[in-house]
């Protein structure tokens, strides 16, 4: 899973060091877009529920399915209530030797996929993945993958930031990388002047 680190306020990116990726229990990773502030609200209802999970002390453990199922009701009570949670949500995890990829939007729709992206990501980098992404992908060619996705968004988006974090969840659990910036190439002569041969009033 990756994601950028940009907070914006309004039209101004305003925060540099906004970590959208949060492990959940013991077997899931969870990832946001959106508005930070409900993504912190999300946080704190997934606190609870883990903390009341483990007092059971049964020995089991809430999976990325569970987590993932209650999070699309969290989402569609919101959206009943006509006060949804502005973000999309990705919730990935690995249990018992199965992983499990799945998507929740603000309105509570929800599916699993071999890939997701949401945002900006979900018109750029999905195309991308269709054609590169196949089952048997290491890790190091899956980073450089979801590397080329995040270059490709941070060149067709003025308020992207270049700084961003991968993680990865397997049964041992959840690493997050340290912040790092993507090697970029600015001389493209359409990147010179972006506007030649446009015509219009502005």
């Amino acid at each position: 899973m990756a994601s950028d680190m940009g907070g914006s306020y309004g039209s101004t990116l305003r925060y540099k060091n906004i970590e959208r990726m949060k492990a959940i229990g013991k077997h899931s990773l969870l990832g946001a877009s959106g508005e930070i502030s409900d993504f912190q609200e999300i946080l704190r209802y997934l606190d609870e529920l883990v903390l009341n999970d483990n007092m059971w002390d049964d020995g089991n453990s809430l999976g990325p399915k569970e987590v993932h199922n209650y999070l699309t009701r969290v989402m569609y009570n919101r959206r009943n209530k006509f006060n949804p949670l502005w973000n999309t949500l990705v919730l990935g995890g690995v249990k018992n030797g199965e992983s499990y990829l799945g998507m929740v939007s603000m309105i509570g729709v929800s599916f699993e996929d071999n890939h997701v992206a949401t945002g900006f990501g979900n018109h750029l980098a999905r195309p991308i993945l269709r054609d590169e992404w196949h089952a048997d992908l290491s890790f190091e060619d899956g980073v450089k993958l979801l590397e080329k996705c995040m270059r490709v968004l941070l060149y067709r988006d003025r308020s992207a930031i270049n700084k961003l974090q991968i993680a990865k969840i397997t049964e041992e659990g959840v690493t997050v990388s340290q912040p790092y910036s993507l090697k970029t190439f600015w001389e493209f002569k359409a990147f010179n002047n972006p506007t030649a041969g446009a015509e219009g009033s502005w």
